[in-house]
């Protein structure tokens, strides 16, 4: 006998294409609506005011956190680095979940975590430990165990790592290996994207914050001026992974980016707290010989300026010529990473990596161009500024790093008698 179907209810089509299914608690946007926001641009947008006083309010309060942290020191902005770090693994892990494997794999998440850990233990043990060394120094007892704990850093992280290994194997189960195997991979990819990009921030705010905080900020100008640029003169696309970018949008961030960036390194570049490296893991105050790039050189100005041009002599900072390859390089080339975000989430389907930055999506939508940005001026600074050859700093360091105290007093008295014998 068949079932009575006519309940008065409308019937609900089963067909594949019936009706989108959508995640819970996803971003995930159905691709028709999709389709139909990215054709428009922002100039013809109709909701564009209010998502503009939304993203300006969000971008006011993040500038003035920033700036705050920024005043705090290294070890704060290192901090803020790790925070950051969390909220995009986060993201990224959330994108390939399904919550009805994870029911079935109780404690499988855990493992992710436990890899994440590993990783920052791992990256930030090298990038750190000779500067946790140059913090306790003047204690004999700290420094004993700082040194051993700095000379067995490598193989913990390696054994933790197996230990995730061993506890990934042991969770296998059968019909779930595929998608076991998958988030095994994700995870791994996740921790290349995110700790390659975060070593190098690491490594440039040790350097001196400078380094980190002028390229920071230029892509924040960038994307800033392509967002005002577009909003009012935007008419041409320009690419079609970001439909709401455009050439106008493009053109003038890029001038605006130049121009801020060799302003904003004369600026910055005044500040001793902005501009000496760190050495150490302490918060004090920092002072230094800011180095030739660092102090400024005087330009008559040529008699052709106009008479009303109310300076004669225009005082320049050597850095600032350096500034123009960093703002060059976060007008043209630091744009694709945000491109290649939009081509990743276009591939998912999804409107944004997360929702804690209201107006601008995720955390990993706030970093795309933020990662390619940190490596280039990581790598620009070691080829184009740091000299190359050994210094009796960095001789030092080897020295406290790698030799014991009984070491260091007998490579003292053989230094002594080399130096008596000479003279």
């Amino acid at each position: 006998m068949q079932r009575d179907t006519g309940s008065g209810r409308p019937s609900t089509p089963s067909g594949p294409t019936a009706r989108i299914r959508r995640r819970r608690g996803s971003n995930e946007v159905p691709l028709d609506v999709d389709k139909a926001n990215g054709s428009h641009l922002l100039v013809n947008d109709r909701n564009k005011y209010k998502s503009f006083l939304t993203r300006a309010y969000s971008t006011i309060w993040m500038i003035g956190g920033f700036a705050f942290i920024i005043y705090m020191g290294h070890l704060y902005i290192w901090a803020m680095v790790v925070v950051i770090q969390i909220f995009m693994a986060k993201e990224l892990f959330n994108l390939l979940r399904r919550a009805h494997e994870d029911k079935r794999l109780p404690g499988f998440r855990l493992l992710n975590w436990h890899f994440f850990f590993t990783a920052m233990l791992f990256v930030y043990g090298r990038i750190l430990s000779q500067r946790l060394v140059n913090t306790v120094t003047t204690d004999k007892v700290l420094y004993k165990l700082v040194s051993r704990i700095v000379k067995y850093h490598m193989v913990t992280c390696y054994f933790l790592y197996i230990a995730g290994f061993m506890w990934f194997i042991l969770t296998l189960k059968k019909k779930m290996y595929k998608y076991q195997f998958g988030q095994y991979a994700w995870t791994h990819m996740i921790l290349i994207v995110v700790f390659t990009q975060s070593s190098f921030t690491v490594a440039n705010i040790f350097e001196g914050i400078f380094w980190f905080l002028l390229p920071a900020s230029l892509i924040v100008i960038n994307d800033i001026a392509a967002y005002v640029f577009g909003f009012f003169f935007g008419k041409t696309p320009l690419i079609k992974l970001s439909p709401k970018k455009t050439w106008e949008g493009f053109i003038g961030a890029s001038f605006a980016t130049m121009i801020s960036a060799f302003l904003l390194a004369n600026i910055l570049g005044r500040f001793q707290w902005l501009t000496c490296p760190r050495k150490d893991l302490l918060t004090g105050w920092l002072h230094c010989d800011p180095g030739p790039l660092f102090k400024p050189e005087i330009f008559a100005v040529p008699e052709w300026f106009p008479e009303w041009f109310p300076w004669k002599e225009i005082s320049v900072l050597p850095v600032q010529w350096h500034a123009l390859c960093l703002g060059l390089f976060a007008s043209i080339i630091a744009p694709f990473g945000g491109f290649f975000a939009s081509g990743f989430k276009r591939a998912f389907k999804i409107k944004d990596f997360g929702d804690s930055i209201p107006g601008h999506g995720g955390m990993t939508d706030r970093m795309d161009c933020q990662m390619v940005m940190a490596v280039f001026a990581y790598i620009y600074h070691q080829s184009f500024i740091v000299q190359q050859s050994l210094s009796i700093e960095m001789i030092i360091d080897q020295i406290l790093m790698n030799l014991s105290i009984e070491d260091q007093r007998a490579l003292y008295s053989k230094l002594g008698e080399i130096i008596l014998g000479e003279s």
